[in-house]
């Protein structure tokens, strides 16, 4: 299993709300499981929401980058609102 994650900062003038809406339609994607929109609650980084997701294996996930509907997200809402974000791609395997 593969789990990918990106944490996030909006620009100030991103809407929120319309983001995440727009986010959660991802969960709707082949191979996506366990979709989960995050909000940070700490104060020790600048990134205020998450995205996680996880994919059986990497074909899977590979679906998932290469997908259109995907492809629009990034292009029409993630590229012109994200200012900052880390993405995080882990598996799990044997001793987890």
């Amino acid at each position: 299993m593969i789990q990918h994650t990106v944490a996030f900062r909006l620009h100030d003038a991103a809407d929120v709300s319309a983001f995440l809406a727009d986010a959660r339609l991802l969960a709707e994607l082949s191979g996506v499981h366990d979709f989960e929109v995050l909000t940070q609650v700490g104060k020790k980084n600048s990134y205020r929401h998450a995205l996680s997701m996880w994919f059986v294996d990497q074909h899977a996930y590979d679906l998932y980058d290469a997908d259109p509907e995907h492809q629009r997200f990034v292009r029409d809402c993630w590229i012109p609102n994200v200012a900052e974000f880390i993405e995080l791609d882990y598996v799990r395997g044997p001793g987890t």
